[in-house]
């Protein structure tokens, strides 16, 4: 039951209720009726010996029906008898071979010949001196075969009746849940594309069910949030602004001081320990601008076919020769295919390359292996970064992409500011491209993308 949808669930429940209903009220419809269809019977059957009496005439001294006592009104049987009981006139139907002394006025039930029968007899005085008796029967058996008729055909429809319920009320609910389901189609865009602009939108269709409230109040949430987003851009773009000067001016100040002969060891370096930490600042500050720039969609890219396979040759020899002097001990492994081309912006595809790169040599352990391969793959360029050093966890590894995010205190240094893999996302989608990330603790990580041609 849990695993079926809600549509299905409200239309299986109310099918049981309607159905439950639908049994009790037959059940309790066909008991009334039984007892109403025979008293009904009986009341008939009375009603028409007393209107018999006015088919009954003298001719001659003696007493004649006319052709209408021989018709068969509502099932009802009549015969004349004379005031000793002999027959007279009139019908008795067909295996009804008893006859029972006259009871006037008294309504009986007979059995006769697995048949049960309703007896009523009535004494008039035609003229005031001829006594006669008439003699009304029906069949009980003939009414109650065509009541069973009935409970029957109403029997063999309830199914149909039920597949009817059920269609109409999975047909209803679905009606009924209809802006549920676009709510979720909605919702279920704004999450994959990103987009805190998009709206639900039912409201405006004249209806102010509890569902349409909680999409204008979603939506109302939506609008909030989004504001909230913009300020928080906005703000990070001007503090971001704000502190370029500032910075710019302690690295400015930090070289002039270095250069001053007067000054100790001692002072020299720490001047370099502050002009290290404003270099990191200034870096993440560019890198702060630039996601400022593309969330606001002013990032713009020129691209221009480039031959891929020399800049990423040339990228990695950069970061050889950094490694070196920062006395980080790597081996690069170049599968890079030659005469790789495609169309992309060349400072934001080397600044992709740049990052990942920096990432595997950080960090990756102490004469580990860095792995590059770029290759044409069908209409795609894929290239990899891999590294073997220490990984990240399964639960990390779905939140690397976030900005500022740091796995844990092994991957966090100093020079990292946790920007940088939100920069490559934005530049392999900005190219058409995807990226993923492959990685086990302790065995290293592999970053895959693919951009077009």
């Amino acid at each position: 039951m849990k695993k079926l949808s809600v549509r299905l669930r409200i239309t299986l429940l109310y099918t049981f209720f309607m159905t439950v209903l639908t049994a009790a009220s037959l059940f309790l419809l066909f008991s009334l009726s039984s007892r109403e269809v025979l008293t009904s019977t009986g009341a008939e059957l009375e009603e028409e010996v007393h209107e018999s009496v006015e088919e009954l005439t003298i001719q001659n001294g003696e007493v004649r029906v006319d052709s209408d006592f021989y018709s068969l009104e509502k099932g009802v049987y009549l015969a004349l008898y004379d005031e000793q009981g002999y027959f007279l006139y009139g019908r008795v139907p067909y295996g009804f071979d008893v006859q029972p002394e006259f009871e006037a006025g008294n309504l009986r039930k007979l059995n006769d010949r697995q048949k049960k029968w309703f007896v009523y007899d009535q004494f008039f005085k035609v003229d005031g001196e001829n006594a006669v008796y008439v003699r009304g029967v029906t069949s009980i058996t003939d009414v109650e075969e065509k009541f069973y008729v009935t409970m029957r055909i109403a029997l063999l429809s309830l199914p149909l009746m039920l597949v009817v319920t059920v269609l109409a009320g999975f047909y209803f609910t679905g009606r009924t849940l209809l802006p549920v389901k676009q709510m979720t189609s909605a919702v279920k865009k704004i999450r994959e594309e990103e987009n805190l602009s998009g709206r639900i939108g039912l409201e405006g269709h004249g209806r102010k069910d509890e569902i349409y409230v909680l999409a204008e109040t979603f939506d109302e949430m939506l609008a909030q949030v989004e504001r909230l987003f913009r300020r928080e851009k906005q703000f990070t773009s001007d503090v971001s602004h704000e502190l370029r000067t500032p910075v710019s001016v302690i690295l400015a100040q930090c070289g002039a001081l270095l250069e001053d002969e007067t000054l100790t060891d001692r002072q020299k370096e720490q001047i370099d320990l502050i002009r290290k930490k404003a270099s990191g600042m200034a870096e993440m500050i560019s890198e702060l601008l630039f996601l400022s720039r593309a969330d606001e969609g002013r990032q713009t890219l020129h691209k221009e076919r480039l031959n891929l396979s020399e800049l990423t040759e040339m990228a990695v020899e950069e970061q050889k020769l950094l490694a070196e002097e920062k006395g980080l001990c790597r081996t690069f492994e170049l599968q890079i295919a030659p005469e790789v081309y495609a169309r992309a912006d060349e400072s934001y595809y080397i600044r992709l390359l740049v990052n990942l790169l920096e990432n595997a040599v950080y960090y990756g352990k102490e004469n580990g292996v860095v792995k590059v391969t770029l290759a044409k793959n069908g209409k795609k360029i894929e290239g990899i970064v891999e590294d073997n050093g220490i990984g990240i966890s399964e639960e990390d590894l779905v939140h690397i992409w976030e900005r500022f995010y740091r796995a844990d205190s092994a991957r966090s240094t100093d020079s990292h500011s946790g920007l940088g893999l939100s920069m490559v996302k934005w530049i392999v989608e900005a190219h058409g491209g995807t990226i993923r990330a492959e990685s086990r603790l302790g065995e290293g990580t592999r970053f895959i993308f693919e951009i077009p041609e």
